[in-house]
């Protein structure tokens, strides 16, 4: 008896009678039935605790397809779990989807191991929230071809949440959805999310993402999900119902009897939830009405049944192809200048990147998210390294304030349509270091010494750019010779390093916030005569200074 798809459970809408059928249905089949915490089993299995509130449940408890497993499973009780090469399309997993569940049990195993989360878990879950994915429609990198959206969450049928991501991830600046494989409210995967994939990105259509986030968000607390108590209390604070729960142990249960691994896009694709995203393979499309079949004239045989040997073969439902004008082609720059700044500054050229759709025209409502990426630490306005928004009516959204940080060279910025499998547009920005184009000492008094002393009077210089303070400018001081092409000179004044040694030139130096330099002590050997000290800074500006050394007169 294979699973009969179609049935779909809403908060509150399906009684516990449907769920103990399917349970005891399970039982007679010696299928895979759902033991579960609270049916007081013996040894570990405690009750499963109270229920946490609504608002704190991963999927904001989102609809999810009641489907149960066939009653034939892979193995029988008892066997290997051992995977089978080939078996029923409901036991096999899509050969990503299957990979992310894995990595995510590997990965869990490394930073959490006292939670022993078992990667059939995850698989459970993911059948039940998505039927895997859609069937393993994802790209390489594990993303899905169009995103994964649950209903609208507006109270109507559903829980009522508000919109908490601006539209980012469900496109919905209203309320929030359930978004990805393991759907995820935009709320809990701010807190949640993971980069299971390791690009530098938390995308909860990405399966190896979501799945890892999944594994982290069922062991909070210090659960041990090897501990039936504490497995049901994770599930529950996915999806606050009990038929959820006894439907996720089902599977759980079936998956680690046996599965097998199928091609990426060959698995069982469940219909739309009522009110969610269509998974045809052409995203935005929705099936086309059919007429209603019509009813067989012919009598039915004593029995049940038909006169008809074949039964009807049923009609698929056809999908208009989408409109080139609201089909996301590609991004582009949108006029986006060159990208300089100086260390602590804001950069004068904002961002900006343009959606289009299939004719080449803009394409409005399209959440792009703009990432910045490099060994730099400049960011955008309010200390983000990344912001996701949302393209206006003319296809174009326009990046924050990008402020550059201390650190000099080149970085890059990209940006991509958010949940989307297309080239990002990057932009290359380099931050330079500060600079002057003035400094002068700020006082004129002659600096003397006697042979071998130290000079009494300190050398304090002030930097200036256009005018205003040049705070953070270095500057290189140096003693030099005389003549055309000054050298560093190897006699007369010179300064001390940590370690007592005479060095005659400092590199690493900065004005502070007022612009002002201090330098350290100048001392004089014992050679007398006039001797000059440059000051160069970041940006060529350039100061000389007379050092004396001379006996002192009788």
């Amino acid at each position: 008896m294979a699973a009969q798809f179609g049935r779909r459970l809403r908060r509150g809408a399906t009684t516990t009678a449907v769920a103990a059928v399917a349970v005891a249905a399970l039982s007679a089949s010696q299928g895979p039935g759902a033991v579960l915490a609270s049916d007081g089993g013996g040894g570990d299995q405690r009750t499963a605790g109270s229920v946490p509130s609504d608002d704190s449940a991963a999927t904001g408890n989102s609809p999810y397809y009641t489907d149960l497993p066939p009653l034939v499973t892979p193995n029988k009780p008892g066997a290997s779990t051992n995977l089978p090469i080939t078996g029923s399309a409901e036991s096999g997993i899509p050969a990503s989807v299957l990979a992310a569940y894995k990595k995510a049990q590997q990965s869990i195993a490394s930073s959490d191991a006292a939670c022993r989360l078992p990667w059939q878990l995850l698989a459970a879950i993911g059948k039940v929230e998505s039927g895997q994915a859609r069937g393993g429609r994802v790209d390489a990198n594990g993303t899905t071809f169009s995103p994964i959206l649950g209903p609208v969450l507006n109270g109507q049928g559903f829980a009522m949440i508000k919109d908490t991501d601006n539209g980012a991830y469900d496109g919905d600046s209203t309320h929030d959805r359930a978004v990805g494989p393991m759907q995820f409210i935009p709320s809990t995967w701010a807190t949640w999310g993971q980069d299971g994939n390791d690009d530098g990105r938390k995308d909860p259509n990405n399966i190896y993402d979501a799945a890892l986030a999944a594994g982290h968000y069922l062991c909070a607390g210090s659960r041990d999900l090897a501990l039936a108590a504490d497995l049901d209390r994770a599930v529950l604070s996915y999806n606050h119902s009990n038929e959820y729960l006894r439907t996720v142990r089902s599977w759980f249960d079936y998956y680690k009897r046996g599965t097998h691994e199928v091609p990426d896009g060959t698995g069982v694709v469940p219909p739309p939830l009522d009110g969610g995203s269509d998974p045809s393979p052409n995203p935005g499309t929705s099936p086309s009405p059919t007429a209603p079949a019509k009813p067989d004239p012919k009598p039915s045989k004593p029995g049940g049944g038909s006169t008809d040997p074949k039964p009807p073969t049923p009609t698929p439902p056809t999908t208009q192809p989408p409109k080139p004008s609201q089909t996301l082609a590609g991004m582009e720059n949108a006029g986006t200048g060159g990208l300089t700044a100086t260390a602590g500054d804001a950069f004068a050229e904002r961002i900006k990147v343009r959606a289009k759709n299939s004719l080449g025209g803009p394409l409005a409502k399209v959440s792009v998210t703009f990432t910045i990426a490099g060994d730099t630490d400049a960011r955008f306005e309010g200390g983000k390294s990344a912001v996701t928004l949302t393209t206006g009516s003319d296809g174009t959204v326009t990046a924050p304030v990008l402020q550059a940080g201390e650190a000099t060279g080149k970085f890059t910025v990209r940006a991509i349509a958010t949940g989307r499998s297309l080239p990002a547009v990057v932009y290359t920005a380099t931050v330079t270091a500060r600079q002057a184009d003035a400094i002068a000492r700020t006082d004129d008094k002659e600096l003397t010494a006697a042979p071998g002393a130290e000079f009494a009077d300190a050398v304090e210089v002030k930097a200036t750019y256009k005018g205003a303070i040049a705070s953070g400018v270095a500057v290189t001081a140096t003693m030099i010779t005389d003549g055309d092409t000054p050298a560093e000179n190897d006699k007369g004044p010179y300064f001390k390093d940590a370690d007592g040694n005479t060095v005659r030139t400092l590199t690493e130096l900065k004005t502070g916030a007022d612009g002002t330099l201090l330098l350290p002590k100048i001392y004089a050997d014992d050679t007398a005569g006039t001797y000059k000290l440059r000051l160069t800074t970041e940006g060529g500006a350039t100061v000389v200074i007379e050092l004396t050394v001379e006996a002192p007169a009788a």
